[in-house]
């Protein structure tokens, strides 16, 4: 079985997830309740460099109890991998070193442009999108993977 076939394995049984939504300049965060039902919206991360990005987020691990990792992974609409997966997997490795917590990776395809969607039909200001769109996209992907949890 491959990580697509059950990305959720390692996760365990309870606890907080926090829902990733790595963008090349920003980082949205998102995080669960305990009981894993709803995922909610956190903040968005303006990115620097590698370390002082995984300082912050470990510092909203330990506040929030964080017991996991979904990290939303850019597939291309066919399914193939391209460099941006690659740079979502290297940040992956890069960030287990500094974690002992499980990251899964969840399909995200589709998120932002949901997202953005949803948006759109709130009438929210392109200023607002910009500010929101990629905490809620976190959010989204955060809540895919809630669900398929509980689906089994």
């Amino acid at each position: 079985m491959t990580e697509m076939d059950n990305p959720l394995a390692n996760l365990g049984p309870a606890g907080k997830l926090m829902g990733l939504d790595l963008g090349t300049r920003t980082i949205g965060v998102a995080i669960s309740d305990g009981l894993r039902m709803t995922a909610s919206p956190l903040e968005t991360i303006k990115r620097t460099k590698f370390t002082p990005d995984a300082q912050h987020l470990l510092a909203l691990i330990d506040k929030h109890a964080i017991r996991g990792i979904i990290l939303g992974l850019p597939l291309n609409m066919d399914g193939t991998e391209g460099p941006r997966v690659q740079s979502t997997r290297a940040f992956a490795r890069s960030f287990a070193q500094k974690t002992e917590l499980p990251i899964a990776f969840w399909d995200e395809r589709l998120s932002t442009m949901a997202v953005t969607r949803t948006m759109l039909e709130a009438d929210l200001s392109r200023a607002k999108r910009a500010e929101v769109v990629d905490k809620l996209a976190a959010s989204y992907i955060l809540q895919g993977a809630l669900d398929r949890l509980r689906r089994g």
